[in-house]
C-alpha cells in the first residue's frame, strides 16, 4: 500500500475569491501528490504567478510560483491510501499530462459554469477539480460515481478513507511535518524502540 495526497487551497486571489463566493466553499483549488513532502504535487492552474488566464497542466511547488507568492495561500492537506498497483497507475497518467502538457488548456468556462451546475466538455481542457478527478478514475482509485461530474475541491473531501495530514498555512506544511518527524524519533528513542 501506498499514499496519495490530495491538497485543497484558497489563495486569496481576485480569481479564488470570486470562486469562493459563488460556491460558498472553504477551498477554491485542489491538486495531486505522490509524495508526503508536496514535491510531487500537480493540477491544473495558472502557467505564471502573476496572470490568472493563462492556465494548463501544473507541476506545483509549496515554494514556487503561484503559492510563493501568495504566501498566506491556506490549506488542508488529505491522505489517502491506494494498492501499489493504482498508485503506478495514477502516478503514469500524470507523466503522460507532463509529457504532453502543450496538448492542454486551462478550462475556465467550465469553472465558471460549475456555480451555475452546468458542465461544459471541451476536448483537452480541465479546470483543477476536473484534473484530479480523471487521475483518480482512471487509474482506479475511485469509481465513476463516486465523484460528482460537476465537480468543486469540496467534493474531494467526501471521499471513503481519506484522513486529514494537516490544515494551516501552506508554506508552513514542511516545517510542521519535519516537526512531526522530529518528535516520533524521539518517541522512538525515548522508548528504546530502533526503526530502520
Amino acid at each position: 500500500m501506498k499514499k496519495i495526497y490530495i491538497i485543497l487551497t484558497h489563495t486569496g486571489t481576485v480569481l479564488s475569491t470570486i470562486i469562493k463566493f459563488y460556491t460558498k466553499d472553504e477551498f477554491s483549488h485542489v491538486s495531486i501528490a505522490l509524495d508526503a513532502d508536496l514535491e510531487e504535487m500537480y493540477s491544473f492552474g495558472r502557467l505564471k504567478p502573476y496572470n490568472p488566464f493563462i492556465g494548463s497542466f501544473v507541476h506545483e511547488y509549496i515554494n514556487k510560483g503561484t503559492f510563493k507568492r501568495f504566501r498566506n495561500t491556506k490549506a488542508k492537506v488529505y491522505s489517502l491510501y491506494v494498492t501499489d498497483e493504482q498508485y503506478e497507475k495514477a502516478k503514469k497518467v500524470i507523466e503522460y499530462f507532463n509529457s504532453n502538457k502543450e496538448k492542454y488548456r486551462f478550462n475556465l468556462l467550465g469553472l465558471a459554469c460549475v456555480s451555475i451546475h452546468k458542465k461544459i466538455v471541451k476536448k483537452n481542457t480541465f479546470y483543477c477539480a476536473e484534473f484530479v478527478r480523471h487521475v483518480l478514475k482512471v487509474s482506479g482509485i475511485i469509481e465513476t460515481k463516486e465523484l460528482p461530474e460537476i465537480i468543486r475541491p469540496e467534493d474531494f473531501k467526501n471521499l471513503k478513507g481519506l484522513e486529514e495530514e494537516y490544515s494551516g498555512l501552506l508554506r508552513k506544511y514542511k516545517k510542521k511535518n519535519l516537526k512531526r518527524l522530529l518528535e516520533v524519533s524521539n518517541l522512538l528513542k525515548k522508548n528504546n524502540i530502533s526503526y530502520v
